[in-house]
């Protein structure tokens, strides 16, 4: 059986809050030629097999005022696998991968990288921001080992794939997000690495270029190429993933097949949403210089707070958020999804023609959305809450299922179900559609 292209051993990582680091100069020389010592061709050691103190506690560190963002991970991966890292924000999987990309460090334990990797972390992350897009390609591709002829060969297949032809003379400063997303994803993928490793930042892509950029992870698996796949969305971790890892609070809490794993990932999370949330100042609020949040609600038809509805009744999403500037026309964008990770439909308050015509003054706004009865199956729904610009498309602030509510259908009454009080009705949405009877013959 072949060595694991990804060896990881008990892996764990301390941040001291507050602070810049978590090492002294000296034991960064001394971590530094330990790897220099122990590498080999493709071959790289991450980290050394010191041991700290321990603690019940997976994230209290041993002093005051540090944390563990990862304790006592481990793991291996086989060539070829495709593997989930999923779970909360907060739980380490961008951690873990920056330390498998060579971005930072670990505190104790190690990974060994058996083979040339490619990593998509963060946007722009590699990019420099005076280069234009064709000279960030080769700086790119020249960090990541390739020499200049084989950037070359590839240059246009990487230019036709990002889709930015008409910019990539311009330097990438002018580039919106999801312009260095289509491009920084098109360079690390056709880099041929034995690794690819890929964050959220997919998300920040549209929808057409997120399908495109699965359809390319699913053929860099299918030459035997290794890929570790960070996503909140449950879908895309079922369909590239035959296995997944969930974390939480800095641990593996289980490790195994992607449906078992996407489903306990579901079924814990529920008790973590709120029915509310309320960010106290800007500084503490999601957001950028034009729209911060501050609050999104779920409301019954008499404004109270509530955590289940009858499946008949409607349901208010309240969302308050401080517009700080009065150049651009900021609107609020819901994504409302199901227990399954499935985004049921997308709303936005900029089909209202008045609020859309109307100029946006700094101040406090609030936006409502009403969801009629008789439109959400039963189960959870999750909301996450966006503000957005158009012309051009920017994205100013992201609550990923910051709140959530669940929906009951009983089988009394004049509900989809009707008397009905078998099994689960099958269907994503359960709107009371229209029907005409008539008796054709007696």
């Amino acid at each position: 059986m072949p060595k694991p292209i990804i060896e990881v051993e008990n892996i764990s990582k301390l941040y001291r809050l507050g602070s810049i680091g978590s090492t002294t100069f000296r034991e960064s020389i001394e971590r530094w030629w330990l790897r220099f010592r122990g590498e080999e061709a493709l071959i790289r050691k991450i980290g050394t097999k010191n041991s700290m103190i321990p603690s019940d506690d997976p994230q209290v560190g041993p002093e005051p005022n540090t944390i563990w963002a990862l304790k006592n991970v481990s793991f291996t991966v086989q060539p070829g696998e495709i593997v989930g890292i999923i779970g909360r924000n907060g739980a380490g999987k961008s951690t873990l991968l920056k330390i498998l990309s060579h971005i930072t460090e670990p505190t104790e334990g190690q990974a060994i990288i058996r083979g040339r990797t490619s990593s998509l972390l963060e946007v722009g992350i590699g990019f420099h921001p005076e280069l234009t897009g064709k000279e960030n390609i080769y700086l790119n591709g020249a960090i990541h080992g390739m020499r200049k002829a084989e950037i070359s060969r590839k240059l246009d297949e990487i230019i036709a794939f990002s889709e930015v032809e008409k910019f990539i003379d311009t330097p990438v400063k002018r580039y919106s997000s999801g312009m260095y997303v289509r491009l920084a994803f098109a360079v690390a993928a056709h880099l041929e690495p034995e690794i690819l490793i890929v964050d959220e930042v997919l998300a920040v892509g549209d929808l057409c270029f997120q399908k495109k950029c699965l359809g390319k992870i699913e053929e860099i698996s299918s030459e035997g190429r290794t890929v570790l796949f960070v996503s909140h969305s449950m879908p895309m971790v079922l369909r590239l993933c035959e296995r997944a890892i969930l974390l939480q609070s800095g641990c593996i809490k289980t490790d195994g097949p992607a449906e078992e794993v996407t489903k306990y990932y579901i079924s814990y999370g529920h008790s973590c949403n709120p029915t509310q949330k309320i960010w106290l100042s800007p500084q503490e609020a999601p957001g950028d210089d034009v729209a911060k949040l501050h609050a999104v609600h779920v409301l019954n038809k008499d404004k109270e707070p509530i955590e289940n509805i009858d499946i008949r009744e409607p349901v208010r999403i309240e969302v308050e958020y401080w517009n700080l500037q009065s150049k651009l026309h900021p609107t609020v964008v819901l994504h409302f999804i199901n227990e399954e990770g499935i985004c049921l439909f997308t709303s936005n308050d900029f089909n209202n023609t008045v609020w859309r015509d109307t100029p946006r003054a700094p101040g406090l706004v609030k936006a409502t959305c009403t969801v009629p009865g008789n439109f959400f199956a039963e189960g959870r729904i999750f909301i996450s809450v966006a503000i957005s610009s158009y012309n051009p498309n920017d994205l100013h602030a992201l609550a990923r299922e910051i709140v959530s509510f669940q929906v009951i259908d009983r089988s009394e009454g004049d509900g989809v179900r009707g008397e009905y009080t078998g099994a689960a009705w099958p269907g994503v949405l359960r709107p009371m559609l229209q029907w005409e009877i008539t008796v054709q013959s007696a």
